[in-house]
C-alpha cells in the first residue's frame, strides 16, 4: 500500500470493504478492489500528480495529499488495469501442465484462483476461457470473458501468470473477435470437417473419397501421400506404427479436410496476431469415433507438413466423455480403466515423439477417475479443459441459500432438456431425475451429484441464462450476495480437478 491512508482508514471513511489480496503497488500508488453498496469497484489511491490517474475513469476525491479514485468495473478500466499490472495480462504458457476454467457466469474466477493456490504444483492456469458457442448462448462477448476473469484474478491477487483461451473456434471471423480481445491461446475446432463415416466405408467408397479430397488445399497429391505413409514403419519410442493402403485411405478421408481447415485457420491467426505471441490447440475430440494411434500420427504429421505449430492436441479418446459426469469406459459404467490407460499411453508416446506437445482433455470436467492416469502417462504434458462445471457449482451454492429458486431452475431445465440435449453427447434420462418437490431443502445440493440431474442442469444452461423469466439476473444477484458460499463451492470442486494432475506428474 502506498504511503498515506491505510486500508482500514479508507474503509472507515468511505464505507468500502477492501479485498485484501487485491492490494497492488504501482510505484508509490496503489490499486485495489473494494465492495460498495452498489457493487464491486476498482479503486486507485495515488499522488495528485500521478500519471496513473489519467488511465482510469471514475469518481475522484482528495484525501490527505492523495487522490482516491473509485471506478466502475468497465471494459476501459479493465484494459487500463491489465496495462498497469503486467501479471494480469494473458501470456503463452508453454509446455507446463495447464488447466482451463471455463466460467459461463463470469463470477467464478476467485474460486478457481483459490483452488489453484490451494493445490500448488506449478499448474499453469487459464481463467478466461469460453467458446463462441457458449458466448452466444450466454449473451457474452470475448471482451466480457476476458474482463470478468481480470476482475476475479485481481480480486484474489494471483500473480503466477495466466493464459486466455478462445475456445472451439470454427471460423476466421471467430478468430478475429478473440484477437481483438487479446486472447493468447486459440483452440481450433475442425470437427465439422472430420468424416467419421470413413471408419466403416466400403473400399470403393473410401477410394472415391480419397481421390476427391481438396488436394490443392492440402498442398500434396494422392501419389505423394501414399509414398509418405504406405509401407513405412514409424518407430515411436517403445512402439512402431505403420499404415497399409486401407489404413491410410481411412485416416486421410477422415481427417484431411480437418487438417486443411486447421492450416487455413492457423495462417489467418498468424497474420491477425502479427508479432504478438500466441499458442494453438487443435481439437478433433467432438466426433463420434475414437482417434487411433495411426490416425494421431497422420494428423500430427500432416499438420507439421503444412507448417502448423501447436502446443496441445485433443484427439478423440476411447470411452465416453459426456458433459458434467465422470469418464465412462467403452464397455459401460462398470468397466475398468485399462482400455483408456493403454490407449492414452500410446497417444502420449506419439505426442512426446512428434512434439513434444501436450495432450488435451476436452469435455474434461468431472472426469476424476482418469486425471491422475493422464497426468502420469504424459509426464505432466497435459492440458485439462473444463467449462460447465463451474455453472453447476453455482447452482449447488444456490440450492443451499435459495432452495425455492433452485427448484424453479431445475423444473425449467427438465422442460428444456429434450430440446437442448441435441448438441451434446449425453445419456441422462428425465425419468431418473429425482423430484425436487419430494426432497428437503438440505438435500437439494446433493442433486448436483446425481448423474441425470447433473447432466440435465449442465446442458440447459443457455436456456436458463437467456430465459425471459429473468433467471440470469436472479442467479447473478444471489451469487453476488452469497459470494463466499459460491467461491467455497467452486474451490472445493476444482481442488478435486487439480490435485490429481499434480499427483500424476509426481508419480511419473
Amino acid at each position: 500500500m502506498a504511503v498515506g491512508l491505510r486500508p482500514s482508514d479508507i474503509e472507515q471513511e468511505t464505507g468500502l470493504t477492501i479485498y485484501p489480496r487485491s492490494l497492488s503497488a504501482v510505484g508509490d500508488d496503489s490499486l485495489f478492489m473494494a465492495k460498495a453498496h452498489e457493487g464491486k469497484r476498482l479503486c486507485l489511491l495515488a499522488g495528485s500528480e500521478s500519471r496513473l490517474l489519467s488511465r482510469f475513469s471514475g469518481e475522484r476525491a482528495d484525501r490527505d495529499r492523495k487522490v482516491l479514485m473509485v471506478c466502475p468495473l468497465s471494459h476501459a478500466n479493465a484494459l487500463a488495469l491489465r496495462g498497469s499490472l503486467a501479471w494480469l495480462a494473458p501470456q503463452p504458457l508453454g509446455l507446463r501442465t495447464s488447466a482451463g476454467c471455463g466460467d459461463r457466469l463470469g463470477l467464478a474466477t476467485p474460486g478457481h484462483v483459490r483452488a489453484a493456490r490451494n493445490v500448488g504444483g506449478d499448474i499453469a492456469m487459464i481463467f478466461a476461457q469460453q467458446s463462441i458457442r457458449e458466448m452466444t448462448r450466454t449473451g457474452r462477448s470475448p471482451d466480457d470473458v476476458m474482463d470478468d476473469a481480470t476482475w476475479g484474478i485481481f480480486q484474489e491477487g494471483w500473480q503466477e501468470g495466466v493464459g486466455a483461451d478462445a475456445d472451439h473456434l470454427k471460423t476466421t471471423a471467430d478468430i478475429d473477435r478473440c484477437v481483438a480481445a487479446d486472447f493468447t491461446f486459440y483452440t481450433i475446432d475442425p470437427g465439422d470437417h472430420v468424416d467419421g463415416e470413413a471408419d466403416t466405408d466400403q473400399p470403393a467408397a473410401l477410394r472415391a473419397k480419397f481421390e476427391a479430397l481438396p488436394w490443392a488445399e492440402m498442398e500434396t497429391t494422392p501419389r505423394l501421400m501414399r509414398a509418405a505413409y504406405v509401407g513405412k514403419r514409424f518407430e515411436i519410442a517403445d512402439r512402431a506404427l505403420s499404415l497399409d493402403e486401407e489404413a491410410l485411405l481411412r485416416a486421410a478421408a477422415k481427417y484431411s479436410r480437418a487438417v486443411a481447415h486447421t492450416a487455413k485457420m492457423f495462417r489467418h491467426l498468424v497474420e491477425a496476431m502479427g508479432d504478438r505471441p500466441f499458442e494453438l490447440e487443435v481439437s478433433v475430440d467432438e466426433t463420434a469415433t475414437p482417434t487411433t494411434h495411426a490416425e494421431h500420427l497422420f494428423v500430427a504429421s500432416e499438420l507439421q507438413r503444412l507448417g502448423v505449430r501447436w502446443v496441445s492436441l485433443a484427439p478423440r479418446y476411447v470411452g465416453r466423455f459426456e458433459k458434467g459426469v465422470d469418464y465412462i469406459p467403452s464397455v459401460g459404467l462398470c468397466g475398468d480403466l485399462g482400455e483408456f490407460e493403454a490407449s492414452f499411453a500410446g497417444h502420449a508416446t506419439i505426442a512426446r515423439a512428434l512434439g513434444p506437445y501436450k495432450l488435451s482433455l476436452h469435455s474434461g470436467s468431472d472426469k476424476f477417475s482418469i486425471y491422475e492416469i493422464a497426468s502420469a502417462q504424459t509426464g505432466g504434458l497435459l492440458h485439462l479443459k473444463t467449462a460447465g462445471t463451474s455453472y453447476l457449482e453455482a447452482l449447488r451454492a444456490t440450492a443451499g441459500f435459495d432452495p425455492p429458486f433452485f427448484r424453479e431452475i431445475l423444473s425449467f431445465a427438465v422442460g428444456r432438456y429434450e430440446t437442448d440435449r441435441a448438441s451434446y453427447h449425453v445419456s441422462a434420462e428425465l425419468r431418473n431425475v429425482p423430484d425436487a418437490r419430494l426432497l428437503r431443502d438440505g438435500e437439494l445440493p446433493l442433486l448436483l451429484d446425481q448423474f441425470d440431474a447433473r447432466q440435465v442442469l449442465h446442458v440447459t444452461f443457455g436456456s436458463v441464462l437467456t430465459s425471459d423469466r429473468g433467471y440470469k439476473q436472479r442467479l447473478m444477484a444471489g451469487l453476488a450476495g452469497h459470494e463466499e458460499q459460491h467461491f467455497e463451492a467452486v474451490e472445493r470442486h476444482f481442488v478435486r480437478h487439480l490435485r490429481p494432475l499434480v499427483a500424476g506428474k509426481q508419480a511419473s
